[in-house]
């Protein structure tokens, strides 16, 4: 797709270190955004409806949610999925497609909010939606801020679509320019009475994860992309090529780069330098190098003006921007909710898709952020539900969202947000009713949102899927007040620590434990295989206190006697020492609430 001359020609300076890669650990968010929201629960069209949702559709959706007494269990929000636009803006602001939304935007949200509902939306910080309307809030971020608090939105949806400075889904792919480092071959830093050539290979150290060395130079110095299964979120998601070096005064000094550029994952255009003395950084330089002939071809650049400190330095070659960018994206949609309304409550879901590992930056801005590529590809129509799978290898599998978000407890919380593994398919063809049961207590236990996916036309009080969606005691681990997402304590795949490896191998069973505000722990055992397992477990009380270590319940660290209540079938028993867990079904579960007893 030709890109119109209204979209600038390359990313934003970065004038604020709020938005450094060197911020992200800081504890610190942006633009006064809200904390302490629960993780989300309703309903959003796209599962069930596609772009093929109307407004028609969404007011029954919102009369079920009442009807069917799911507000009273927490599902609030009502959320309209791509295809509710018009394909072009009208003056420059996004309007409602009329034969679909007839009514508009602001009529439709009074209707939801006059039920006691809250209503969501979508965009998408690209040029376009990924459905292909060309209405992304790429510099219009402002405008459409106003229009958000306009409608009365309580939730945005915020897609990654066409986005420019990366090469994401429908994304120009030479986007990678902006992504990696152009391959370093040497630097040169010269000075009074100081000339030194550094080579790459040879005086550079590679820090972090993904750089590669070829030959006599190095690349794939960037972050690399997280969409797919397979990339640990654990640990260092980027690159630098680190050059340690000792002057003989502090002064100012040149450096040159021998480089190489590229339109391609691993080499690119776009260099950052910045040296470090005693944990000050500065920045000298953030911008493109100009392009080379080819990747292989390689020219000096222009002298980079630099200041260094007499004694020992460090200077950093880098590209953090996919990370940045994609931050500064999202972020300027919060500033313009700011200035529309600084009292505003809204929740802010960014749909990135793991591309550029949410987990390390997303608390500054969002509420929750999705960690893979969609949970599936075959979304429904016309009260048609879609299809679903258990262990696809790809994200679109309830199995490959969990196994990447199980290990990322560590970056939720209410004071971040929430890991989102995509929205519930329960209710979906090919799921099974044990296989929809464990989905939906996975989701509890680790703290994602509950959006469910389906027609609720096709629910009933009472039926099955009713029930599992309706389960009060699971919901409750959901949304406990002290927000703490289920650590996976145990698994039987080997492996040296079993709440940090990304495992994708489902021949195996985990055990999470979830501490909660009342002093009891949630304790849930996942056969993620698609056989039985006859084995039975003991697991003891002490390797519970002791997974969990300073998040144990002080109750719970003190007591010797529990009562240990199944939350599906809601029978108890007294437990002390330890807790019996029995074969559990193919992709099935069981999870138990430990209450301490006085």
């Amino acid at each position: 797709m030709e890109l119109k001359s209204k979209y600038p020609s390359k990313p934003s300076e970065i004038s604020d270190n709020a938005f450094r890669y060197d911020s992200f650990s800081n504890g610190k968010t942006v633009f006064n955004k809200k904390k302490n929201h629960l993780p989300a629960m309703g309903w959003n069209s796209w599962n069930a409806f596609g772009s093929g949702n109307t407004e028609a559709l969404t007011k029954t959706m919102a009369d079920c949610i009442v009807n069917l007494g799911l507000n009273k269990l927490g599902y609030k929000f009502v959320i309209l999925d791509d295809g509710c636009y018009k394909s072009e803006r009208i003056q420059e602001k996004l309007s409602n497609e009329t034969v679909k939304f007839p009514g508009g935007f602001k009529s439709l949200s009074d209707y939801i909010h006059s039920k006691g509902l809250k209503f969501g939306m979508y965009n998408d910080i690209g040029t376009n939606l990924c459905a292909g309307a060309e209405v992304g809030t790429c510099g219009h971020e402002k405008i459409d801020a106003q229009s958000y608090i306009n409608w009365g939105v309580d939730f945005l949806k915020i897609d990654n679509c066409y986005y420019l400075w990366d090469n994401a889904t429908f994304s120009n792919p030479e986007n990678a320019r902006y992504v990696f480092a152009p391959a370093i071959k040497n630097i040169r830093l010269s000075g009074k009475n100081f000339n030194q050539l550094f080579s790459a290979v040879q005086d550079g150290k590679l820090s972090g994860c993904g750089g590669i060395i070829s030959e006599d130079h190095v690349k794939n110095i960037g972050t690399f992309d997280g969409t797919n299964t397979g990339t640990t979120p654990v640990g260092p998601m980027s690159s630098e090529l680190i050059f340690q070096v000792s002057v003989p005064q502090s002064d100012n000094y040149k450096i040159t780069i021998t480089y190489a550029t590229g339109k391609e994952n691993g080499i690119g255009q776009w260099l950052q330098l910045a040296t470090e003395n005693n944990s000050e950084i500065q920045y000298f330089y953030d911008d493109f190098l100009p392009p080379t002939e080819t990747t292989g071809t390689f020219t000096e650049s222009k002298e980079i003006e630099i200041f260094l400190k007499e004694g020992k330095n460090t200077i950093r070659i880098m590209n953090h921007r996919r990370q940045e960018n994609t931050l500064l994206s999202y972020a300027a949609m919060l500033e313009g909710l700011n200035s529309a309304n600084p009292d505003h409550d809204i929740y802010i879901s960014l749909c990135e898709w793991g591309k550029t590992q949410p987990q390390n930056w997303g608390y500054k801005t969002g509420d929750s952020w999705r960690i893979l590529n969609d949970i599936t590809f075959q979304v429904g129509s016309d009260g048609n539900p879609g299809f679903g799978e258990w262990n696809n290898p790809g994200t679109q599998s309830i199995a490959s969202q969990y196994n990447k978000a199980v290990v990322m407890d560590e970056f939720a919380g209410l004071t971040k947000g929430w890991n989102d593994p995509d929205m519930l398919m329960i209710g979906m063809n090919d799921l099974t009713l044990t296989m929809n049961k464990t989905h939906f207590a996975m989701w509890c236990m680790m703290n994602s949102p509950l959006m469910l996916g389906m027609d609720l036309r096709r629910l009933t009080k009472g039926d099955d899927y009713y029930n599992i969606i309706s389960n009060k005691d699971l919901i409750d681990l959901n949304q406990d007040s002290l927000g703490i997402q289920a650590k996976r304590i145990w698994t039987s795949f080997k492996c040296n620590e079993a709440d940090k490896e990304y495992i994708t191998d489902n021949n195996r069973w985990d055990i999470l434990a979830k501490p909660l505000s009342d002093g009891s722990v949630a304790i849930a055992a996942f056969n993620l295989s698609d056989s039985s397992s006859t084995q039975e477990f003991t697991l003891d009380i002490s390797f519970i206190k002791e997974k969990l270590g300073n998040k144990v319940p002080a109750k719970f660290a003190g007591s010797s006697n529990f009562t240990a209540k199944d939350l599906w079938t809601k029978s108890e028993n007294k437990v002390t020492t330890s807790i019996k867990l029995d074969s559990i079904e193919p992709c099935g579960n069981i999870v138990i609430k430990l209450s301490p007893e006085n």
